[in-house]
Order: C-alpha cells, then structure tokens, then sequence
C-alpha cells in the first residue's frame, strides 16, 4: 500500500504541476513586445546596426580581397625586375646590355620589357629658363633618368599631356625630355603646346610630354627622363642601371628563370632577378588579412548591439516586478518567467538579425556598384546573420532572465505596493 500511494502522489504531483503551452508563451511574448513598440523598435535598431555592420564588413572585406587579389594577378604577378648583382651607388656596372628590350621581346611570355639608367650629372642643376640666379631658386637638383623607347609601356606610364619618345629619338640622340609630375610642379611646366624648354646644366632640352602616374618605377614620378641614346651621347652612359620586364599572366617564373642567359650570356650569375611571388600564397594572406579586420570590426558592433538588448531587457524586467510577483503568485514557476525573457530577447535579435542583414547586403551592393567593383559575399552570410541575432538576443538576455526568475512572488507584490 504504501508503494502504491507514493507512485499515485508522485503521478499527482506531476498532472497539477503548472503548465505553460508554447502558444501562450509566444502570445505573451509578442503581446508584450507590443505593448512598447517605440522601446521594441529601438532595441531592434542596436542589433540591426551590429549585424548589418558584421555582414556589411565581411562582404566588404571578401569584395574588397577578390579586386586586391585581382590587381595583384594584374599588375605584381607580371612584374619582373633585372639589376646586377654587384652595385654600388653613383658607378655603372656594364653587366646589362643597352639592346635589353630586343633581346627580351623575343622571349615567349614577355609583354613588354625595357631598360632604365641613372645619369650622372657631376653636380649640374636643372632649370626650366635660361636665367642664372645667385640663390638657386630656379635651379633644381632634380634625378636624370634615361629610358628606352618600351619602358614606358613596361612601366605602365600614362601621359597627362604630350607624347612619349620614339626610337627615332633615342637613335638621333635627339635632346627632348619626359618630366614626371612632380618634376613638372617643381619646374613650374603644365604643358607642352608651346614648346617648353629646360636646361640639364647647359644642355638645352625641349620638353615633349609630361607623365600622370606610373604603375612600376615610382621613382619616375619626380625625374626627367631623356632617351637612352641621348643619354649616352650626353653624359656617356655605360650601361642601363636595371631592366623591367612585364609579363603575360602565369609565365613569370618561367621568364625569370630565362632572363640571366638572355641578358648575359656570358655571366648570367652576376644578375639579379627579383620575380613575384606565388599567386596562390599572396591571395590567402591578402584575404587572411582583410577578414581578420573587418571581423574584428563587425565583432566590436555586435557586442554592442547584445550591450543594448541586455540594457534594455533588465531595464524591462525592473519595470514589470509586480507583472512577475503576479503571475508568479497565480502559479508561474521561475523556469517560465525566463522562458517569456529569454523569448523576448531572442525574438528581437532574430528580427534584428534579418533587418541588418539585408542592410549589410544593400552595402555592400552600393558600395561595390560606386567602385565599379563586383559584390562578392558568402552564401551562407544573409542566412546565418539572423541565427546569428538570435543567438545573440538569447544571450543577452540570459542575466535579465534569470534575475528575473529569482524574484519572489511575496518581495515582488511588496515592492508594487
């Protein structure tokens, strides 16, 4: 008997415990998310902004990676620079061939190759007018550089106004010269139409055309440039003082390998070839790089937005104690009053998770479109973002709604009184 009255007490026990239909709970929850809809939708906004930051951020970063990654295969990974190997400044080595470009161009793979020197001047200023000025505020030590007829092409230099030296200049020794445009400020010449002139020492120059920017070679951007040949006749030029070659796409390293027997047969060790590195490798580090950053950025404001859902859910809770004392006085035990929290909580950060991501995904397909660049985003991203919220939301209001289960049905009608 007395087995059989504990196992009925124990069935009783558990048929009058207090119930809670997942319908009533989510009725409860919304009718109390209604009930302040301007707090709702401010709370709402912190974990719209944080999410839409976080998915806007690694759309970004992934777009932001695919166009560097893409430069990279455009521009470095068709780079090849030649220099002796045994070089010391201001004396020339006679190791590089002044037909480099003619040599290179038959080479399978080269797109453009071409030779560059330093002239040396022996203390000679540049002036863009004849005049003889005591201070020296006309006269300029500005860097001579001679270049073959292809290095511009092999440098990727395009013209702000002018044109380029032909190899009819170089062959003629003709004095013509190309300013960069910082050379050009420096010089006080903004164009060409009417025949500008400067002065290398006591040489006379005609200046021809004048550079916008270089992809290779930044070093061009502050120097005048004449050509090979004019620089030989001039300044007797021994040897041009490196060789930049431009590749196509993938055949780098083959090229690399070939240069030193094409330039110098006869010593290919003493050249130095510095060639890209491996595409594969430079894209992961770049992207390794670019999602390290911007995750750590949109890390940052979705902590904020948990910051503000927590904030306003115990600001929630303090506010309705005597709601809580209530329902738990009617029979609501403690796991109930933080189901209803923990609801509320997830509730708004799912909400808050769709919303922000499709404003991170509006971001990113503006910012992309201005840039002329193509969005590129993670599947998984604008399905993720708003589990994401919600686990947040859930998170965040762990603390209010276990502060809020603890409270006493006795305490909590006290403190409404």
């Amino acid at each position: 008997m007395t087995g059989r009255s504990s196992a009925t007490a124990v069935r009783t026990s558990a048929a009058t415990r207090p119930r809670m239909w997942k319908r009533d709970l989510i009725a409860e929850c919304f009718a109390s998310l209604m009930a302040r809809p301007g707090r709702a939708a401010l709370t709402v906004l912190g974990t719209v902004v944080g999410v839409a930051a976080l998915v806007a951020t690694m759309g970004l970063s992934k777009t932001a990676g695919n166009r560097i990654v893409g430069r990279f295969n455009e521009l470095a990974a068709t780079d090849i620079l030649v220099t002796p190997k045994a070089r010391r400044p201001g004396v020339a080595v006679k190791v590089l061939p002044f037909d480099a470009e003619e040599r290179l161009l038959r080479l399978n793979g080269v797109v453009a190759a071409g030779t560059l020197g330093d002239v040396i001047l022996k203390g000679d200023l540049v002036r863009a007018v004849p005049v003889n000025d005591p201070q020296g505020q006309t006269q300029f030590q500005l860097p001579v550089k001679a270049a073959s007829p292809h290095l511009y092409r092999a440098v990727r230099a395009k013209l702000a106004t002018g044109r380029l030296p032909d190899a009819g200049h170089s062959q003629r020794g003709d004095r013509v010269a190309v300013l960069g445009p910082n050379a050009a400020d420096r010089l006080g010449i903004t164009r060409v139409d009417t025949q500008p002139a400067i002065y290398i020492g006591e040489r006379l120059y005609v200046v021809i055309g004048i550079l916008k920017t270089v992809e290779r070679q930044p070093s061009l951007m502050g120097s005048v440039i004449i050509p090979e040949g004019t620089a030989q006749q001039d300044f007797a030029l021994v040897a041009p003082s490196l060789v930049q070659v431009e590749t196509k796409i993938g055949g780098a390293n083959v090229i690399a390998a070939q240069l030193p027997m094409a330039l110098n047969p006869a010593q290919p060790n003493v050249l130095k070839v510095i060639a890209p590195p491996e595409p594969r490798r430079a894209k992961a580090g770049v992207e390794s790089d670019l999602n390290s950053l911007f995750l750590l950025l949109g890390t940052v404001s979705l902590l904020v937005g948990a910051i503000g859902i927590a904030n306003v859910t115990l600001v929630s809770v303090l506010e309705r104690v005597g709601e809580i004392g209530l329902r738990r006085a009617l029979g609501a035990a403690r796991r109930h009053i933080a189901a209803q929290f923990l609801m509320e909580t997830t509730t708004l950060g799912l909400l808050g998770g769709m919303l922000g991501a499709a404003l991170g995904t509006l971001v990113v397909v503006i910012v992309a479109y201005n840039q002329t660049w193509t969005p590129v985003l993670e599947s998984w991203v604008p399905i993720g973002a708003p589990l994401l919220g919600a686990v947040v939301g859930l998170v965040a209001g762990l603390y209010p709604a276990i502060r809020a289960a603890s409270l006493e049905p006795v305490e909590a009608l006290r403190s409404t009184l």
